[in-house]
């Protein structure tokens, strides 16, 4: 049995597309050419449109959804909260002094000081507490309103993720790209399976998205989550959505903003250099 156990494991690791030790540049080409190959007819920055760049029935209804976007009031409201003052007279807006050109792009880096790889909504936490104020709370309401607005000052500007020659960056990353690969919960199942190898394919009603471009729209409003919300508020932020997808294959889900999603939002932005930011976005 062992011999077995360890000649699967062997082939495991051969058949894995992205090696350990190959490069983050490496990674990047050969995830980029996967989806290439896979989705020829889709142009390269098309993937931001997730699942409604490889699928026509469902473009036709994003199509509409986008006519009259249900994210629109949120963007506003983003636009109110993050220019509303601190007791101390200063606002969001003193944290990102170049927010007005846009800065989602930029989102998560490294910080080589901290050791910790930093996102969009973890900084604008952190603007909140260092003024004194209280965080917002994780994955939807206002930190997904603020993350919306500037999202939407930052679209068309090309996601620029950087790994730095650190050796705790290199393992962020690494941790990230494992999280992506693994196999997680009772269904056996990772996030590759279905937004890598199987990307296009049906899971009843639902068509699979390409994992390629998947960060570019968030914050998403996604009809779902209104639909389960008194207020109707649909949005969140791409930790809620790795959480809902933690438990759609039966796995207990990570905390938002925790050390694991913050090493896979890592992974899997950088996965989408060079294409453009189209957040927020509406989806199903």
């Amino acid at each position: 049995m062992k011999k077995i156990i360890t000649a699967l494991s062997a082939l495991l690791i051969a058949t894995t597309p992205l090696l350990s030790q190959a490069t983050p540049d490496d990674d990047l080409k050969a995830f980029r050419s996967y989806f290439a190959k896979k989705f020829p007819n889709v142009p390269l920055n098309d993937f931001i449109n997730g699942v409604y760049a490889v699928d026509p029935a469902s473009r036709e209804q994003w199509e509409a959804f986008e006519e009259f976007p249900s994210y629109e009031i949120y963007v506003d409201k983003g636009e109110e909260e993050f220019n509303k003052k601190f007791a101390n007279g200063k606002s969001l807006a003193d944290c990102f002094p170049n927010y007005k050109k846009g800065i989602r792009q930029n989102y998560p880096y490294f910080d080589t000081e901290t050791g910790k790889v930093v996102t969009l909504e973890g900084a604008i936490n952190k603007c909140r507490t260092d003024n004194g104020e209280k965080p917002y709370k994780w994955k939807k309401g206002k930190l997904a309103w603020v993350s919306a607005y500037l999202a939407y000052l930052s679209r068309g500007n090309k996601l620029n993720i950087k790994v730095p020659d650190d050796e705790r960056a290199m393992a962020a990353y690494n941790r990230g790209k494992k999280h992506f690969y693994a196999k997680r919960g009772q269904l056996n199942m990772a996030c590759a399976d279905c937004h890598y190898y199987y990307s296009g394919s049906r899971i009843r009603a639902d068509i699979l998205s390409p994992a390629l471009g998947h960060p570019t729209g968030f914050p998403v409003y996604r009809n779902k989550w209104a639909g389960k919300s008194k207020s109707g508020d649909g949005m969140g932020t791409l930790h809620r959505r790795y959480g809902g997808c933690n438990k759609q294959v039966r796995a207990k889900p990570f905390k938002a903003q925790s050390d694991e999603y913050r090493a896979l939002e890592y992974f899997h932005t950088y996965m989408s250099n060079g294409l453009e930011v189209n957040g927020p976005s509406q989806r199903k």
